[in-house]
């Protein structure tokens, strides 16, 4: 369990500064991460207030290494960001963990969400997932789940990823992430 813990903070501490990096430089792929940013302002509760969502640039692949003759470890991830602010509303960064080969996915959602409910991921008409949010700070809530390999599966054949949430005042928001270049990206991390 604590394990569990120490894992999901540093899976939540590189996607973080990955989010911001990835959100001040654009799709670059392959590029290592920036330093992080001054904290940016959180992202709104309602996306229809400030504009519909920009169609995410698809699924980018970071790997990064804690020194030289250390290993690469390999993540992908995906964004989507109000059109008008630039804010993200849903950050999906998926990763192999090291002790277990399992993929893992870690969701950045913005504040003000409806807590008890949490958030749901959809492929394409599918059956949903439901995600219990874990942990929320300044940047955002946090949800973390092992890919379960049947998932897996319908992530790299489906077309599109709905990621929903509800916010304070109960109404669902849904989020659309194209999956077309999924399984590319996830072939480059595992």
């Amino acid at each position: 369990m604590l394990m569990q813990s120490r894992l999901v903070a540093l899976v939540a501490a590189i996607l973080l500064s990955a989010g911001v990096a990835h959100a001040q430089q654009g799709a670059k792929k392959n590029a290592a991460p920036s330093a992080p940013a001054a904290q940016p302002a959180p992202a709104p509760t309602q996306p229809q207030a400030d504009g519909a969502p920009a169609q995410p640039p698809g699924w980018v692949v970071r790997c990064t290494s804690v020194s030289r003759d250390a290993p690469l470890e390999c993540a992908m991830e995906q964004n989507a960001v109000l059109t008008k602010t630039g804010q993200t509303i849903v950050l999906i960064n998926i990763r192999i963990a090291p002790d277990t080969r399992t993929p893992v996915a870690l969701l950045q959602l913005p504040l003000g969400l409806n807590l008890p409910i949490g958030a749901k991921l959809q492929v394409d008409e599918g059956k949903t997932v439901d995600l219990q949010i874990q942990t929320c700070e300044n940047r955002g809530c946090y949800a973390s789940t092992p890919i379960a390999p049947d998932l897996l599966a319908t992530l790299r054949s489906g077309k599109q990823l709905k990621v929903s949430f509800q916010n304070m005042a109960k109404e669902t928001i849904a989020i659309p992430m194209p999956l077309g270049d999924f399984a590319v990206a996830y072939d480059k991390i595992k």
